[in-house]
């Protein structure tokens, strides 16, 4: 197992954004986490990558207890978030950003290869790279975030929705690449609200509700769930 989250509880002051909740991630797989706003899915990958503390329960990585370490410790051990909204550096280049996705790196040679990957993956990145990333488009920026994600050598690469704000076309250019991305070799989380695609595209998949996971599966499954299917895809 790559990840185990267990048990997990998380706090907002007094409020309880996650209800003991298990999850877990093996090497090589791509899993999603679907679910509406407010269901917890953004306090999952804030607690997996250690923005946030738990309140109890515990996160085991590469067979490691890393509960207690801080964000920066679980990135440098592959533990790398692409978090929601981009967080991109918009008055850098796009160079720019991608040199910070590697700043806790010494190994010139793999970091050149990286680069060579994440240019393979996303050319318009190449074609744009001395440009201020703040005047891209928003499908140009969320490649931006993927690319500078890559750039940490990730072991797994959790991403918080991927294609929020894109328009349909670039959702299904975004995903494609994640499959990429995954087929390269790359363990891969995604938090979606994109439930077609999301599940589509997955190996396993849960459900997640108020905090709480209500159902898990594979995503063939769960695509023909019918209360996923009512709920999520708009289809009763």
């Amino acid at each position: 197992m790559l990840l185990e989250m267990k048990d997990a509880v998380l706090n907002y002051g007094k409020i309880q954004a996650l209800h003991g909740i298990t999850v877990e991630v093996e090497a090589g797989e791509v899993v999603s986490l679907i679910g509406a706003n407010g269901a917890g899915k953004t306090s999952t990958m804030r607690a997996l990558s250690g923005v946030r503390g738990l309140a109890a329960g515990s996160v085991i990585f590469d067979g490691e207890d890393v509960t207690k370490l801080r964000a920066d410790q679980r990135l440098r051990k592959g533990l790398v978030l692409c978090p929601e909204g981009r967080g991109i550096f918009p008055g850098m280049t796009v160079t720019e950003n991608l040199n910070m996705g590697a700043y806790t790196r010494k190994d010139k040679a793999a970091i050149e290869e990286d680069y060579d990957r994440v240019f393979g993956l996303f050319p318009r990145l190449l074609e744009r790279k001395k440009q201020v990333a703040g005047t891209m488009s928003g499908g140009e920026q969320q490649m931006l975030a993927i690319g500078r994600a890559l750039m940490s050598r990730p072991k797994l690469l959790m991403l918080d929705e991927p294609s929020m704000g894109l328009a349909p076309m670039l959702i299904q250019q975004i995903f494609d690449i994640i499959t990429e991305i995954s087929q390269q070799g790359t363990t891969i989380l995604v938090v979606e609200q994109n439930a077609k695609q999301a599940l589509t595209r997955s190996d396993r998949a849960y459900v997640l509700e108020t905090g709480n996971i209500v159902k898990t599966g594979t995503g063939a499954d769960l695509l023909d769930d019918p209360s996923v299917r009512e709920a999520y895809l708009g289809v009763a």
